[in-house]
């Protein structure tokens, strides 16, 4: 068989010219196109952001009343679990 892009004889059975890596077939399957992720709207991040700071306020809330030392934990966590997630939305949004 000869390479259809170099020239170059080749053995029947190959894949790929061992020259110029050219394949001998037209692929069986074409690769799926990627599409653009579509931007977020300023509203969908406003409503993210408000979550967020539900949250952080109940966690506040929780680490501030609490008598049980688990619950003002669970409370500062949901804080900085909120506050970690707003901030990579505001940084996910810059992009």
């Amino acid at each position: 068989m000869i390479c259809r892009q170099c020239g170059t004889e080749i053995a029947d059975k190959a894949l790929i010219c061992y020259r110029c890596g050219t394949a001998t077939t037209e692929a069986k399957f074409k690769p799926v196109e990627l599409r653009d992720r579509p931007a977020s709207t300023p509203l969908a991040t406003l409503g993210s952001l408000a979550v967020f700071l539900v949250l952080a306020l109940a966690g506040a809330y929780l680490a501030a009343t609490a008598e049980a030392p688990i619950v003002r934990i669970v409370g500062v966590a949901l804080v900085l679990v909120s506050l970690l997630l707003s901030g990579r939305r505001l940084l996910a949004r810059g992009r």
